[in-house]
């Protein structure tokens, strides 16, 4: 769990980092070593009361561990603890943060978007469809089934009416009705999915961005979980065109604490039209009055964010730069191919039956059983079962008109349907996955 190198070099960076303020006079800040060692005994104590999101064997939830280089610059800058929100909180990791959104912005195909970093996917989508609905009072939002609630509950937020759109057998948007509905002159945005976080599937960008020309509208890629992913290599063909497009849309959410290997909170809006600026226009007497350049706080509908957030960013793209073939590229590569590894092995499994094949790094599986309340049941007791011998997964509830597409001989006796779902997002999961299945299926046992 811990490298005890990492200690070592964050104890020599900040030896690095005092040194910068040695014309001062001198200040240590007093620290009851006592105290502070017995509380914080306390927290490590309590701390170990969680499930092992860093190790193989956890592969439920989307919780990647931030990598080293990030973990050892987030704690450096704590003892700074700049503000992102004006230039004189935080002039370093401001200037830190402006380049890694123009390196975000690059990966999309942008040369300069507006953008800045958030406290999750959840305020880098309300900002997006904010903007939406100034630019278009009044008209609709839609967006997947499958796409995360966030969307109809920021809409509710904003007073901006939502329309959900049901999804195909793999999970993306019905394109047939997105053409139904944008037809009827009343839909202003379209929330595109690049890898909902239920299933990991990708909407049909190409398509929608055909509808797009010809009856005009907005539309915004929430890219959260799954933007990373158009670096990676083994993408099919429809997967690949939809990542190859994103350059075409009007707004990207991005999650750096998902696939970018980042502490948590760390989200990312982008637009590609700057102009969107003039609508987070305010005035504030006292906050920027340093210097002339943007501060991030102009261009955010958060005050306060945590510069450390920033300098994790940028140390990481400096070191694993965002480049297809290059080394970040290849961790999510081995993701795909440990998620499509096994589905084949759930796919040869005498208890388990998998649904679509993995478009990204999320593998959803149903538990072998007479009918779809036993096959639920059956579902959630081996989640338990999985856990006692350290394998953790998660489940999703799903509607049996999607699972049937996939089990068309399982009689239907509910509405929905539990299946089990794993996320095989750390790299690690490439050589993991036969220990993993031979679990599951002890467990099923």
């Amino acid at each position: 769990m811990i490298n005890k190198t990492e200690l070592k070099l964050l104890r020599s960076c900040l030896e690095q980092l005092e040194s910068g303020s040695a014309s001062l006079p001198d200040f240590t800040p007093s620290v009851d070593e006592a105290a502070l060692a017995g509380v914080l005994s306390e927290v490590a104590t309590r701390m170990q009361d969680n499930y092992p999101y860093y190790h193989p064997l956890y592969a439920g939830q989307m919780l990647k561990p931030p990598h080293p280089v990030a973990r050892i610059a987030y704690a450096l800058s704590l003892w700074v603890n700049p503000n992102n929100h004006a230039l004189d909180g935080g002039r370093a990791s401001s200037a830190m943060e402006k380049e890694c959104i123009m390196e975000l912005g690059a990966m999309f195909g942008w040369d300069k978007p507006l953008g800045h970093l958030t406290g999750g996917g959840t305020m880098a989508n309300l900002e997006a469809l904010w903007v939406a609905g100034r630019l278009l009072p009044g008209k609709y939002i839609i967006g997947s089934t499958q796409a995360h609630y966030t969307h109809s509950r920021i809409c509710d937020v904003l007073g901006i009416p939502f329309k959900a759109v049901p999804v195909d057998k793999y999970g993306r948007m019905d394109i047939d009705v997105i053409e139904s509905m944008v037809a009827e002159g009343d839909v202003g945005t379209v929330v595109v999915t690049m890898g909902n976080t239920g299933l990991g599937a990708v909407d049909p960008l190409p398509k929608i961005l055909e509808l797009q020309e010809k009856f005009g509208f907005r539309i915004h890629a929430d890219a959260a979980y799954g933007g990373y992913f158009g670096l990676a290599s083994g993408l099919d063909a429809h997967t690949q065109q939809a990542y190859a497009d994103m350059t075409e849309v009007d707004s990207i959410v991005i999650d750096p604490h998902k696939h970018g290997l980042q502490p948590y909170g760390c989200g990312c809006i982008l637009f590609k039209d700057p102009s969107v600026g003039s609508f987070y226009k305010h005035a504030s007497p006292f906050t920027y009055f340093s210097s002339a350049e943007l501060h991030l706080g102009e261009i955010s509908l958060e005050c306060s964010r945590p510069g450390a957030s920033a300098v994790a960013l940028w140390a990481t793209q400096r070191l694993l730069p965002l480049v297809q073939d290059g080394e970040f590229a290849a961790g999510l590569s081995d993701s795909i191919a440990a998620a499509r590894d096994f589905h084949s092995r759930l796919d040869a499994s005498e208890f388990f039956t998998p649904l679509m094949a993995p478009e990204l790094d999320i593998v959803v599986y149903a538990v072998n059983a007479a009918n779809t309340s036993t096959a639920s049941k059956a579902a959630r007791k081996v989640f338990e079962k999985a856990a006692e011998a350290d394998l953790h997964l998660a489940l999703i509830d799903l509607p049996t008109t999607l699972t049937r597409e996939w089990l068309p001989d399982l009689p239907v006796d509910t509405d929905t349907m539990t299946c089990l779902r794993s996320v095989l997002m750390k790299p690690e999961h490439k050589d993991w996955t036969e220990r993993i299945v031979t679990l599951l299926e002890r467990s099923a046992a």
